[in-house]
C-alpha cells in the first residue's frame, strides 16, 4: 500500500483501485473510517457508494466513471458515512498507478479525514504541532502561507486543515516543511492553466469581491 502508518495530525489512510475489475484495496485506516473492523469486510466499488453522502454520491461517481474511462487518477473533496450513520468530512487525494511496463492500471493514494481536525481532544496535539513549525513560519513564512492558499483553493479546506496536509506530507516524505512547500509552489506554477470557465469565475470574483466588503473596511486614504 502506498504511504505509511496514519499521520499523528491527521486521520490519514490508503488505497489502491485497479480499472480492470475494479478491484479495491483499503489500509485498515480507512476500514475503521467507515466503521468496519481491518479485515473485516471486502471494499468493492458498490460498498464505497454506499456509503457516500446522499448529496455528493453522484459528483464521486462521475469521477469514478471519469477516471475508468480516461484511465487517469481521481481526487475529491466529499462527505462519506460510517456505519453508526456519522458524516465525515473527506479529501481523496491520488495518483496513478502504473505497472512494471509502464501502463497505467490503477490509482493508489489517501483518504483524509478532516471531520475530527478541530476536536478538543487535539488541541493539545495542534499546539505542538504550531510550536514545533514556528521557527520555518517565521523563516519562510511567505512560500508556506503561498501553498497553503494554493490547498485551501483547490481542495476548498481552512487555512488550518492546510497547513496540517503540508505538515502530514513533511512528515510522511521526511521533506522538510520549507523545501516541500517551495517546491510545491515552483510545479504548481507549471501546470497547466485552468479551465476557461474556472478563470472566468475567479475573474468575477476578483473584480467583484470589493462589493460584499463591508463600508467600515474601506482601505484608509
Amino acid at each position: 500500500m502506498p504511504g505509511g502508518v496514519a499521520s499523528e495530525y491527521l486521520n490519514v489512510g490508503t488505497f489502491r483501485f485497479w480499472f480492470v475489475g475494479q478491484r479495491w484495496e483499503w489500509s485498515d485506516e480507512v476500514a475503521r473510517m467507515h466503521g468496519y473492523d481491518p479485515e473485516t469486510v471486502e471494499p468493492t466499488t458498490k460498498l464505497l457508494m454506499s456509503h457516500k453522502h446522499p448529496d455528493d454520491r453522484a459528483h464521486v461517481q462521475d469521477l469514478l466513471d471519469y477516471a475508468l474511462r480516461s484511465e487517469e487518477s481521481f481526487s475529491s473533496r466529499h462527505r462519506f458515512l460510517d456505519t453508526k450513520g456519522d458524516v465525515h468530512d473527506a479529501i481523496v487525494v491520488a495518483d496513478r498507478m502504473l505497472d512494471d511496463s509502464g501502463a497505467v492500471v490503477g490509482t493508489a493514494g489517501y483518504y483524509i479525514d478532516l471531520t475530527h481536525t478541530f476536536d478538543e481532544a487535539r488541541d493539545e496535539t495542534r499546539q505542538e504541532v504550531l510550536d514545533e513549525a514556528l521557527p520555518e513560519l517565521f523563516e519562510n513564512r511567505a512560500a508556506i502561507e503561498q501553498a497553503k492558499g494554493v490547498l485551501m483553493y483547490v481542495y476548498r479546506i481552512s487555512a488550518e486543515q492546510a497547513f496540517r496536509l503540508l505538515q502530514w506530507r513533511s512528515q510522511e516524505t521526511n521533506v522538510k516543511l520549507r523545501a516541500l512547500a517551495k517546491r510545491l509552489l515552483d510545479e504548481v506554477s507549471t501546470l497547466t492553466s485552468p479551465a476557461a470557465t474556472a478563470q472566468s469565475q475567479f475573474d468575477h470574483v476578483l473584480l467583484t469581491v470589493h462589493e460584499r466588503i463591508p463600508p467600515d473596511h474601506s482601505a484608509q486614504r
